[in-house]
């Protein structure tokens, strides 16, 4: 009995096909002011998690909740 054949290729996932509709679709302009926003966003996230930490810390500092 043979092993059953090896894909060269990999199956794409579903983020890689919709990352080449995306380019398919959107000029380069589109495609840079997409992902600017996305770092916004993370970087966002980043703050407020950041900003949470603080107030914890402090919170346990002054004994205040």
């Amino acid at each position: 009995m043979q092993a059953a054949p090896v894909r060269a290729n990999a199956i794409p996932s579903l983020t890689d096909a919709l990352r080449a509709v995306e380019s398919l679709l959107m000029s380069g302009g589109q495609r840079t002011a997409r992902q600017n926003a996305w770092t916004s966003v993370l970087e966002d996230r980043r703050r407020a998690k950041d900003r949470v930490e603080a107030q914890r810390f402090l919170e346990q500092v002054t004994g205040r909740p």
